[in-house]
């Protein structure tokens, strides 16, 4: 069984950065899909980045939604069973509880939230 824990949200100005952390234990997340999700107060949850698996078949490739796109970055850490996303340029629409989440599939990542597994998810708000 898969167990996914979200870090590193917090208050930041605009402009600014984080590094949201996504820490796995129960299973290698180098097998699964990796997908980041964030859901603001009365909006749906969006898809935000995601990373493929890198099990011979899929090829870790990355997607990302076309409205943070060049500001942030998806990362995985095999050693530490961890993904990471480093949020860049922050803007105040950034606001949102960020949740990862896992799948084991060896096709290319999607960020639609079919994923099996999520974490509960941290905190990012953007304001001056």
């Amino acid at each position: 069984q898969l167990q996914l824990v979200e870090s590193g949200g917090g208050l930041v100005q605009p402009g600014g950065s984080l590094r949201l952390s996504c820490a796995a234990s129960g299973w290698n997340l180098k097998y699964y899909a990796v997908g980041w999700f964030r859901q603001a107060p009365g909006k749906q949850r969006e898809g935000v980045s995601c990373v493929s698996s890198e099990d011979g078949v899929s090829d870790g490739g990355t997607h990302y939604s076309d409205s943070v796109k060049g500001r942030f970055s998806i990362s995985r850490d095999i050693a530490k069973n961890t993904v990471y996303l480093q949020l860049n340029s922050l803007k105040p629409e950034d606001t949102a509880v960020y949740y990862c989440a896992a799948d084991y599939s060896d096709g290319q990542c999607v960020m639609s939230p079919n994923y099996d597994y999520w974490g509960l998810g941290t905190q990012v708000t953007v304001s001056s």
